[in-house]
Order: structure tokens, then sequence, then C-alpha cells
């Protein structure tokens, strides 16, 4: 069976490494690790993983939000924001973006493998 293609979308780099770490032990094939929504866009065209986990909050000129704007523009990935922020005006502008699930930080580990095998199994299933 192929492994799922992961991005990780993350500023804080220790974090990053121990979530990408954390999710090839689990199986998952961590195709990128990137720092900024310029580069989250880039990785995504390059290689349409089938997860995205994005923070909200990252380096670069555009936040995790705007940067999946861009990306649903020519993507459906699932996407995953992993994120501190949950002020209701973030939380808000985030939904506008149709995310698959919204994880506070810190989350468990198993929290974060459910919402990304929830998210590929609603992502293979046939639409109606």
């Amino acid at each position: 069976m192929r492994k799922a293609k992961i991005l990780v979308v993350e500023d804080e780099s220790i974090i990053a490494m121990e979530i990408g770490s954390r999710l090839e032990n689990s199986g998952y094939n961590v195709v990128g690790i990137v720092s900024s929504g310029e580069q989250a866009i880039k990785r995504t065209d390059e290689i349409i993983p089938d997860v995205i986990l994005m923070d909200i909050i990252l380096k670069g000129e555009i936040d995790g939000i705007e940067t999946v704007k861009e990306i649903r523009k020519k993507h459906t990935t699932p996407i995953i924001y992993i994120t501190a922020y949950s002020d209701k005006e973030t939380f808000k502008r985030a939904e506008e973006t149709s995310p698959y699930a919204f994880l506070l930080k810190p989350f468990e580990e198993d929290t974060l493998k459910d919402a990304i095998e929830n998210a590929l199994k609603d992502a293979s299933s046939p639409k109606k």
C-alpha cells in the first residue's frame, strides 16, 4: 500500500521536525517541511500532497490562511490546521477555507493521526 504524502507547513523548526519524525514513524511519507506560505504553495504545486498540515502563523509575507486560499485555487488537498491560535476571528477566517480539521497545539499524536486518516478516507471517497 502506498504511503500517504504529507506536507508539513510550520514556522517553528523544532516543532516541524518533531511532527515530521512522528509522522514518518507512523508510516506516512513526509514529502516536505516548509516554514513559509510561499514555500508551501510551491511545494504543493510540485508534489500535490495527500494532506497538508498547516500552521497559521508562518514566516514570509502571507499567513497559513492566505496560503490555503492560494492552494485552493488549484488543489483540493485536505488541509488540517495545526495552531496555537484559537481566537474567534482567526478561527472564522480559517473556517472560510474549508479545512478538514483544526487542531490546537499541543495536540496528542493519536488525535493528529486520526485526523489524517479521516481526511484521507474522505478524500478518497466518491463524491455524491
